[in-house]
């Protein structure tokens, strides 16, 4: 006989007492009361059987199958997973003693101090022996692992079944042999773990049979259990075997475990897979949001880059108000999209550093920097549209006023024209008398006079034209016809005019007679009358003006010119006298006069008439300057509401810009304490948009009435609206900012003490108060919280690694969010690819590859599909039909490559 008492000198005193109690329990039971053997028998040979199968081979008789050694020591190496010293085939008894020798050397290679067993009572095949071994093999390989709540083997055994039974009626566990009796116990087992096979509630305490064997027959069938006793045995037993007891029991416990490593298992994967299936849909969004956003600037720069010019302000007009509707209507609500999608963009890459996924990178052109650069050249491009419509709106407006004052002039000069040809045409002079020759003379000089008076006129028509060209009039051509009639008209009547005054020379020779007074009359009564026609065309000019001042210098002219009346009246009455004096010496000489005064078609009543009608004019003139001068007023007023409106707003932003820039570096209270202060503090500024619309309703006024400057204030509504935004944005950025702060604290599982420890720690070196960390301040941080990166080798290095991951872009600087982010890192822990590829492993029951049944076996519909749809098939040289590849999956998910 082989003595085992000296076996494994190097196994531990703990492990040694723990299996002396085992053999002495064993040894007070070497005669065994036979029902006990009886089950012990049964209950081993199944329990052995359970783990043969797994090589192909079972025992049919306990003692007598285990004698050569052989599928001894198979089963050891099925239960323990590794492999035995090469057993002997020889049929001699030295060969069967060797091969057992071997077995219970591995066996006390475990720790196990067998007394009084030896390989010569094995091979004999000695009952006693045999079911001895078989029971330290159950303790060494099925209970001892067995671990709840620090107590181990079987005091953990049975810890574990008064837990899973103790919530059932009739049940009560205390030992491992009356408590079984009734068959409740292994019934509750199994309803525990899966009520779906077992109505419990059916169950009768005092039908113990039928609950036996309900159990028994459900284990087998359902559980893989092989059935280890007969109901009969263990009832008609006062009290059943406590070995044949445990290792049945121990085999649930087994079969349950795993199970639960599998729920466990599959609950992490739906952990990870819930946040990657969260992720992606906010990717998705995104990626839709920012394509709708840049397809709207995409169709709106276009638009805002048009010059179609207009032929009227009218039109133009129409343009503006399109473009008011535009930046009142259709811009804000793309305002907030574009804030929501820079906020969306961020929420996610804390989400994703959170869950320590890679950070997203959207597609091609969708980055928040191409954002802000599409963003960029609309608003570049709104300025240029809104600076075009207000030139073109100049350009048109001067254009019409030039266009009526060509027309104006052109008319009184065709009017001027009429018939002038035809009188210089005539030939009068050859049937007059001699005073009648001198007298259609000194009416030539008259009107070379008359007509050198328009040569100024003409001037101006020609350059009026020239400058409506220049300014591409719409109806040049038409302008351009008129002015040429007109300068080929006047070229015409210049030599007419030449020819005419040859003519009355040569005939004044042989005429003696003139008249002086018609003389002095015609030649004082022209220029006063073209006086007159030149008063009359002033007080009837079309003017514009911008602004008080030049109205007020229009006025002060009116006012000279009114001043030069009297003068102008004393001239009247005198030309008036002369053609009195006319009348009054032919009266007194009994002269006969023909009747128009020889040398001027102006006559006395003309003059008078002219002066009348000029004299009217007056008063409408002040009147139109007086209106024009309450409008400049009116617009002066709306100058200066507008002013008082934008300073107060200007001023109330500016202030609010850098109350928030305060507000963010000085927040007290807790993280859901500054969000709600944050949040009202958003609804307070919001509060202030009525001052807002108050403020477009002036500008909107202001550009009705075609007012151009503002001398009353610095703002342009341009300026406020980009102010405006900005404020908005900020506020918004900054609850962003708290709300992924929270976010991180809730995921990482960071107290507040610990946030308010790294907010104060980065304030304090955050010197010049811009929200982000220079290399050398965030150094100092660093040593200031216990970093040892002071150390010129490994200090360096130290912190060149830190750089590294709180900013990939080296920037050289580190913002708040990265600054949680990589303490947050350091503190708490996070999934890994590693932990989930384990995870899988247990669902595939340790295969390399897992399939699309087991997936749907183990987790939720939608995530189990989840999981086929992204995983490869699997190519291992143990691969099946249908083997998908969990391995390169799970490191997918962690950003190693792609899905």
């Amino acid at each position: 006989m082989v003595d085992y008492h000296n076996a494994n000198n190097q196994s531990s005193a703990g492990g040694e007492e723990i299996y002396m109690e085992q053999e002495n329990d064993w040894d007070r039971d070497l005669l065994l009361d036979p029902a006990w053997e009886k089950q012990q028998r049964k209950t081993f040979t199944a329990w052995c059987n359970s783990h043969l199968r797994k090589s192909g081979t079972q025992i049919e008789n306990i003692e007598e199958d285990f004698r050569d050694g052989l599928k001894l020591m198979l089963l050891l190496e099925v239960i323990a997973g590794e492999r035995l010293p090469k057993p002997e085939r020889g049929k001699m008894r030295v060969h069967k003693i060797n091969n057992v020798n071997k077995a219970l050397d591995f066996i006390a290679s475990k720790g196990v101090k067998l007394v009084s067993i030896g390989a010569e009572e094995i091979v004999d095949g000695n009952a006693k022996m045999t079911l001895g071994m078989i029971w330290t093999i159950i303790l060494r390989f099925a209970i001892q692992d067995i671990s709840v709540d620090e107590t181990s083997a079987k005091e953990g055994l049975l810890l574990w079944c008064q837990r899973k039974t103790a919530p059932y009626k009739n049940v009560n566990v205390q030992n491992f042999h009356i408590s079984w009796k009734d068959g409740l116990a292994f019934n509750a087992l199994i309803h525990r773990h899966r009520p779906d096979l077992i109505d419990y509630d059916r169950l009768r305490k005092d039908d113990p049979v039928t609950n036996l064997n309900n159990a028994f027959e459900v284990a087998e069938k359902h559980l893989d259990i092989p059935k280890m006793l007969d109901a009969e045995d263990i009832v008609g037993t006062l009290r059943p075997d406590e070995k044949a007891i445990m290792t049945y029991v121990s085999s649930f416990y087994h079969a349950f475990s795993g199970a639960q490593k599998a729920e466990t298992a599959a609950n992490r994967i739906c952990k990870v897979l819930a946040v990657n299936q969260e992720n992606e849909q906010m990717m998705e969004d995104y990626e839709k949001l920012a394509s709708e956003l840049l397809e709207w600037i995409r169709r709106t720069i276009p638009w805002l880059e048009n010059r179609t010019q207009e032929k009227t302000v009218n039109d133009m007009q129409a343009k503006q108000e399109d473009f008011r509707d535009y930046r009142c209507v259709h811009k804000p609500p793309k305002v907030q999209e574009k804030c929501q999608l820079e906020i969306s963009f961020n929420t996610l890459q804390t989400k994703l550093r959170l869950s320590n996924r890679p950070a997203f990178m959207p597609s091609e052109g969708r980055m928040v920097s191409d954002i802000n650069g599409a963003w960029h050249n609309l608003e570049g491009a709104e300025k240029g549209y809104e600076e075009w419509i207000l030139s073109e709106i100049r350009r048109l407006e001067r254009l019409e006023h030039l266009a009526e004052k060509f027309h104006q002039k052109a008319a009184i000069h065709e009017s001027w024209t009429d018939g002038k040809e035809a009188m210089l045409t005539q030939k009068d002079f050859e049937t007059s008398t001699l005073s009648e020759v001198k007298a259609l003379l000194r009416k030539h000089e008259a009107f070379e006079s008359d007509l050198a008076a328009h040569q100024d006129r003409v001037e101006q028509i020609a350059a009026i034209a020239q400058e409506l060209n220049e300014l591409d009039y719409y109806d040049s051509a038409s302008v351009n016809a008129r002015c040429q009639k007109i300068c080929d008209q006047w070229d015409t009547l210049g030599a007419f005019t030449q020819s005419r005054k040859e003519s009355l020379e040569r005939t004044e020779k042989q005429l003696e007679s003139i008249d002086e007074l018609y003389l002095e009359y015609a030649k004082r009564a022209a220029p006063f009358n073209n006086w007159m026609e030149g008063a009359m065309e002033d007080l009837q000019d079309m003017f514009i003006v911008h602004n008080i001042e030049e109205i007020q210098g229009l006025i002060t002219a009116h006012e000279q010119f009114k001043s030069t009346l009297a003068e102008a009246n004393k001239e009247r009455e005198a030309i008036q006298a002369i053609q009195a004096e006319v009348q009054k010496i032919a009266q007194s000489n009994g002269i006969k006069l023909s009747g128009a005064n020889p040398y001027t078609t102006i006559t006395p009543e003309s003059i008078d008439g002219k002066w009348e009608k000029a004299m009217a004019m007056v008063p409408l003139r002040d009147n139109a300057l007086q209106d024009e001068l309450n409008k400049q007023n009116s617009n002066d007023t709306l100058r200066a509401k507008f002013a008082t409106q934008a300073n107060t707003v200007g001023a109330y932003i500016q202030a609010k810009m850098e109350e928030i820039g305060r507000i963010s570096i000085e927040m007290n209270g807790t993280l859901e304490d500054q969000l709600s202060s944050l949040k009202e503090y958003q609804k307070t500024i919001m509060s202030y948009m009525p001052e807002i619309n108050t403020l477009e309703g002036f500008h909107q006024l202001i550009q009705e009435a075609l007012i151009f400057d503002n001398q009353y204030t610095s703002y342009t509504m341009e300026h406020l609206r980009v102010g405006w935004e900005q404020l908005l944005t900020t506020i918004a950025r900054t609850i962003n900012e708290v709300e992924n702060q929270i976010l991180t604290r809730d995921a990482k599982g960071i107290s507040q003490e610990q946030l308010y420890e790294y907010r104060a720690s980065f304030n304090h070196f955050d010197k010049d108060h811009s929200g982000a960390l220079m290399a050398e301040e965030f150094k100092a941080c660093l040593i200031s919280l216990g970093y040892d990166v002071e150390n010129e080798k490994q200090g360096d290095s130290e912190f060149t690694r830190i750089m590294g991951i709180v900013d990939p872009n080296g920037s050289g600087a580190v913002t708040f969010q990265a600054f949680i982010d990589f303490m947050s890192r350091e503190t708490t822990d996070t999934d890994t690819a590693d932990q989930v590829i384990a995870s899988f492993k247990i669902l595939a029951a340790d295969k390399t590859f897992i399939t699309a049944e087991e997936l749907r076996r183990e987790l939720p519909p939608d995530q189990a599909e989840y999981c086929i749809a992204r995983m490869a098939p699997y190519s291992g040289p143990d691969a099946v039909p249908g083997a998908l590849d969990y391995m390169s999956f799970s490191t997918a998910l962690y950003g190693e490559s792609d899905l």
